[in-house]
């Protein structure tokens, strides 16, 4: 591995590198924002949430000032909503330490709230030409193939042996555009969950993996433990106009966010009539609806769900109940995607 590497990848990126509405900005802003929402989401899917994101908040004070359930809706579909609390709390921590701009500045970076080595390592070299590695799944992949590294790449020790060798090939002028193309060269040729398509590959005679034929047995890593099972029952409750919704606790999963009604649990259609029975709720109707699954990183979701028909929501006033209608919804409440499966049936006509 050496400077003819480097030349190689560098040339394939500038004729090959996808358009992405981020990229080749000089922003610093639009890089930290792109990074974050990238994190465990493909880059297509990022697209229309990044463009719609910055439109809204196109700067730094923007999303420093931002009311929390404005800064929810924009989030909204992209899950593991900690990430844009962080970037609210880091951007008014730049507002105040350093004058509205994010510092040109590694340890600075990584000083922000939700910034990591990664992340810290992209602003730096994208948006200010800092030599500095930007490590993430596509490049650890990349670099464990091209050396033939066997080792866990879960483990830190072995993050920071792939980490230093990068920075020994990261060329002074064009860091930035380094970075970019061993994330690149990981996202759509060295790619993972599948062959790599090394007939494609700008390094391929320099992968010690290919020469070997051991390719697609790296990275080594060690597997996750197995999630937890949670049975939850989700109760669709309206009165023809209104949808009943409930803000979830501020701290723990999907904190803060709304939620359609539910229990724990598989409940049947007598459990789930009481239930609305206690809510001070006239059931008229009651329906069976889908069952739908939903995968956190940790805990993945069983549902079973009813639709339930009830009198007029306009006597009711029940704690921690918002009644709201379909163009509300639509517009104001940020409902997480571990519900998508029965929102549907709030925007119904």
């Amino acid at each position: 591995m050496d400077n003819r590497m480097v030349k190689a990848l560098l040339e394939w990126y500038e004729k090959e590198k996808r358009t992405l509405p981020w990229r080749d900005q000089n922003n610093a802003y639009y890089t930290w924002i792109s990074e974050i929402m990238l994190q465990q989401t493909r880059v297509e899917a990022v697209k229309p949430y990044f463009i719609r994101f910055t439109e809204v908040l196109p700067g730094i004070a923007d999303l420093a000032d931002c009311p929390e359930e404005k800064l929810m809706k924009l989030w909204e579909g992209l899950g593991y909503y900690s990430r844009v609390r962080n970037m609210q709390i880091a951007a008014r921590q730049v507002m105040s330490e350093y004058g509205g701009s994010l510092p040109a500045d590694y340890n600075k970076l990584l000083k922000l709230k939700g910034i990591g080595e990664y992340t810290a390592g992209a602003i730096a070299s994208l948006a200010y030409n800092i030599a500095i590695p930007a490590v993430d799944g596509n490049v650890l992949r990349v670099m464990t193939r091209v050396t033939e590294n066997h080792g866990d790449i879960m483990l830190p020790a072995v993050r920071k042996e792939i980490r230093e060798l990068v920075q020994t090939l990261i060329p002074e002028d064009r860091p930035g555009d380094f970075n970019q193309a061993l994330m690149e060269l990981g996202a759509v040729v060295c790619v993972p969950n599948g062959p790599p398509h090394c007939s494609e590959c700008p390094v391929c005679v320099f992968c010690e993996a290919r020469q070997k034929g051991c390719q697609e047995a790296l990275p080594v890593k060690s597997p996750k433990k197995e999630r937890r099972i949670e049975d939850k029952t989700i109760l669709v409750i309206q009165d023809g106009k209104y949808t009943a919704i409930r803000k979830r606790p501020k701290k723990g999963l999907l904190a803060g966010l709304y939620e359609l009604p539910n229990v724990s649990g598989h409940i049947d259609r007598e459990q789930a009539l009481d239930y609305i029975r206690r809510m001070k709720l006239e059931p008229l109707q009651i329906e069976p609806l889908e069952k739908a699954k939903h995968i956190f990183s940790h805990i993945e979701w069983h549902m079973i769900a009813y639709r339930i028909r009830v009198a007029s929501f306009e006597e009711n006033k029940i704690p921690g109940i918002h009644f709201v209608d379909r163009k509300e919804s639509r517009e104001s409440y940020a409902i997480p995607s571990a519900f998508h499966a029965y929102t549907k049936y709030m925007k119904e006509e």
